[in-house]
């Protein structure tokens, strides 16, 4: 994660949504806001994980749903050549 890109979320993700989301639902408590300040956290730290996972080279060009199905496909092939052997 870049500078900037870890900057920018932490004002974004823990300070920009949960005060509108504060607001907006007309909350009242601290703990309200934590608990809002944490959930943001959490999701971007998610989506973050779930993102860098799909960054890795063996996907780069592909989306999730053809490299599950080249995957697939290659484990198939694999599992017939196997069997062919032992015939």
């Amino acid at each position: 994660m870049s500078g900037k890109r870890l900057i920018v979320g932490a004002i974004v993700m823990g300070v920009a949504v949960p005060l509108t989301l504060f607001f907006l639902l007309h909350l009242q408590t601290l703990p309200q806001l934590f608990t809002i300040v944490a959930a943001t956290f959490l999701a971007w730290g998610v989506a973050d994980l779930l993102a860098s996972i799909l960054e890795r080279p063996r996907l780069s060009d592909r989306t999730p749903g053809r490299a599950i199905r080249e995957d697939w496909d290659r484990r198939s092939a694999d599992r017939d050549s196997a069997i062919d052997r032992l015939d």
